[in-house]
């Protein structure tokens, strides 16, 4: 029974890592969609000095989302603790 939980345990943490990898993509690609193109976008947000720095934020939020949630990916399927504290 211990080896079961374990097994389950190990699978949880890979999908929950996988939709935090999922989320950062699409962050970044927010990100990377408002900042190419700031027209189609500048009628949802008001304030246009904003609208630059908040594209590049979200750019560096979904990176960094991603990256953990790829690292925290390979770390559950490894069993590697490093990664997983990463």
């Amino acid at each position: 029974a211990p080896m079961a939980v374990l097994s389950c345990m190990k699978y949880l943490m890979f999908a929950f890592n996988l939709l935090a990898f999922a989320g950062g993509i699409c962050l970044a690609g927010v990100g990377v969609w408002v900042a190419v193109d700031p027209a189609g976008f500048q009628d949802i947000v008001a304030a246009k000095p904003v609208l630059s720095a908040a594209a590049y934020l979200l750019l560096a939020l979904g990176i960094a989302l991603s990256l953990l949630g790829f690292l925290g990916c390979c770390g559950a399927l490894r069993r590697s603790r490093p990664l997983l504290l990463l």
